[in-house]
């Protein structure tokens, strides 16, 4: 008897949770919420690297804190073949899109994008590179290696409205290769948002979130969501596997948007540290 009651408790909690997520707000919009995660690329190479924290020890707990979380949307940075693979089969109820950075096909890390099936859909998605010839595989400026972006219109199934998210990751060596980053993404931010279409760009961003490189955000009035967020954090972000100094790189940004609260997801989720980078998640009004 006492099982039973437990369970019906338990039933009862998931239901008023997805319905609260369902329910519209006074003006009539619902929550949607999205998280952005730099997950730690599962390669032979940083198995030598990371050690007990290898993707192997994590891939479970980062599933944990998806279900857990519940995000409808999720964007991912330094994701493999191999670690999509096993997230696109465990994670049923979402859909994903994302090329690799190194070919693009499959070859290297994905900015990949994934999408809760019952409440958003793609209706048009794209990938360029960070560099002067976006359009094909190439490296900008004086970046270290090959960076994307995955671009994205997704239609709200529950209210018919769309909007555009934007999952990036800039270089970790070239100065010049993020702020001229920086101005290529607001290029094609302004290029895809027809119609004052809300815009979202999330991503590991290789820099705190006051420096001058975003500027060029500023000046299409994308702005810093943990600044403007009602209920916010002042967090870390990078944590390095709690064996180096930790930053505040992994940003959103936004133009159109109702926010509700920016959270660094720094919990338990099973494993002391689930990448070396916290997620960070923004809920807002849709």
């Amino acid at each position: 008897m006492r099982k039973n009651i437990l369970l019906l408790s338990l039933v009862m909690l998931f239901s008023l949770t997805a319905c609260h997520h369902n329910k519209p707000t006074e003006n009539g919009n619902h929550d949607l919420k999205f998280i952005s995660m730099n997950i730690r690329l599962g390669s032979d190479w940083s198995k030598e690297q990371d050690g007990e924290y290898y993707w192997d020890n994590r891939k479970a707990a980062i599933v944990d804190m998806i279900r857990q979380e519940k995000p409808d949307a999720l964007g991912l940075q330094e994701a493999l073949p191999n670690q999509l693979a096993y997230l696109d089969s465990v994670l049923t109820d979402y859909q994903c899109y994302g090329i690799g950075r190194d070919d693009g096909k499959s070859q290297g890390e994905h900015m990949a994008i994934f999408v809760k099936t019952d409440r958003l859909e793609f209706v048009k998605k794209n990938t360029y590179w960070l560099s002067q010839t976006p359009d094909s595989v190439s490296m900008g400026w004086d970046a270290g290696c090959h960076r994307t972006v995955t671009m994205a219109v997704l239609n709200d199934k529950l209210t018919g409205r769309q909007m555009l998210y934007m999952n990036t990751h800039l270089d970790h060596m070239g100065r010049v290769a993020r702020a001229e980053s920086t101005k290529l993404l607001a290029q094609l931010a302004n290029a895809w948002a027809a119609d004052n279409m809300p815009i979202l760009i999330g991503g590991d961003m290789n820099t705190n979130e006051k420096d001058t490189i975003f500027t060029a955000f500023r000046n299409i009035q994308l702005e810093n969501c943990r600044d403007l967020a009602p209920i916010t954090d002042t967090a870390f972000t990078y944590n390095a596997f709690g064996k180096g100094d930790p930053h505040r790189i992994d940003h959103f940004f936004h133009r159109g948007l109702t926010l509700k609260s920016f959270r660094t997801l720094n919990g338990d989720y099973g494993v002391p540290y689930i990448s070396d980078h916290y997620p960070v998640e923004l809920i807002f009004e849709y």
